[in-house]
């Protein structure tokens, strides 16, 4: 089967719906599956290009903001397009924009067979803007982006239950999957055995929180909590990731520090993923606090290697769908119920340990191979309409 995934930024890093693509498309691959890319260019240097080339556009005053958050915008060629929709015998569209609504046009028009993937909540677009909470235009943007792109697809995946149950109560027409966007099966690093110094109750405990620094991932619930929790004094505060919140986040940790509240002061880094493997096996806990997230795959990974999770449930985060019981979830924005959390797991030391083995267990049902499974099974049925 010809697969053409369609997507504005497939080289973007730091970017959780790139690098999802880039796995998905490799695991489709590796099932013997052809499947080529129409994209925006690679701007990391000498890397590779998708095999269907578009010229980057650039938006008028908002550039700034879309760099900040690691993303670029594709222009529309509707020669390069058609060239990639006449090749391919299923069209995968990755995001709800211009690029892919004039990739349907053409698709229709030659009778290609189209399917689509739920990764990006309007919420996730206007947080940037200071607009996350305004319902009325989120709602707006959900509806046009159904009306307009989702609608065109005989079938939809949905990574996450509440993604599927939020589309649900939209409306959509499109057969919707729950399909997790997947993990590469990775060996938890972890020792089977606590290190020593582990039990010691002097040793700082590391808190980590992996995920770009933007108003949606909520970092400053996590930098309040600290202030409420009982072992503050020995909390190591580590955050890994970069984003348009920065200056304002190191600001808010750092304060932690200057008042006395926390011994250590907080860290701000950048990893690859394997140094991400490193940090997710040495935490004591990893927290999610994010607000809007379709999936989360930062934090998979970090339990996939161990780490206790300490997870935001809410409206547009299905992220908390990984916790295996309540003491790893707390409702969004609540700092106190977080504190409460962490404080549960940090005086519980043996049982700790012996979740996170299990929690680095759960994690096998999202192997990348059983999501590309479940995505050929779609991709036939949509051929076969």
């Amino acid at each position: 089967m010809k697969i053409l995934f369609v997507l504005n930024n497939y080289y973007a890093t730091g970017n959780g719906l790139s690098a999802s693509a880039r796995r998905t498309v490799q695991a489709l691959k590796d099932t013997g599956e052809e499947v080529r890319v129409l994209s925006g260019p690679n701007l990391t240097g000498s890397g590779p290009q998708p095999e269907y080339l578009l010229k980057r556009f650039y938006f008028p005053f908002f550039q700034g903001i879309i760099d900040a958050h690691g993303y670029q915008f594709a222009s529309s060629d509707k020669r390069i397009i058609k060239e990639a929709v006449s090749w391919a015998d299923v069209i995968h569209l990755e995001e709800p924009f211009v690029l892919e609504s004039n990739t349907i046009k053409i698709a229709k028009r030659m009778g290609k067979p189209i399917v689509g993937t739920y990764h990006l909540h309007p919420e996730n677009i206007f947080c940037s803007l200071g607009m996350g909470n305004w319902k009325w235009i989120n709602r707006w943007l959900l509806h046009v982006e159904r009306d307009c792109v989702f609608n065109h697809c005989s079938h939809l995946q949905c990574p996450t239950q509440n993604v599927y149950e939020r589309l649900v109560r939209h409306q959509f027409k499109s057969e919707l999957r729950v399909i997790s966007n997947g993990l590469i099966p990775e060996p938890c690093i972890r020792p089977a055995e606590p290190p020593a110094g582990y039990f010691d109750p002097q040793r700082p405990l590391k808190i980590v929180y992996i995920g770009r620094l933007s108003v949606e991932k909520d970092q400053p619930t996590l930098i309040e909590a600290i202030r409420h929790s009982s072992f503050a004094h020995r909390i190591q505060l580590h955050f890994a990731g970069q984003g348009p919140k920065e200056k304002e986040y190191k600001r808010l940790a750092m304060k932690l520090y200057e008042d006395g509240v926390v011994r250590y002061k907080p860290e701000f880094s950048f990893h690859t993923r394997e140094e991400l493997r490193v940090l997710a096996a040495e935490a004591d806990l990893c927290v999610h606090c994010a607000t809007v997230e379709v999936e989360g795959l930062s934090i998979m990974e970090a339990i996939q290697q161990g780490a206790v999770p300490v997870i935001a449930a809410g409206w547009h985060t299905g992220t908390s769908q990984f916790a295996l019981d309540a003491r790893s979830v707390f409702p969004e924005k609540d700092a106190k119920a977080l504190a409460d959390c962490m404080d549960w797991w940090l005086a519980h030391p043996e049982e700790r340990w012996e979740m996170g083995k299990q929690y680095a267990a759960s994690m096998a049902k999202y192997d990348i191979a059983k999501s590309a499974s479940a995505l050929i099974e779609m991709y036939k049925e949509a051929v076969s309409c």
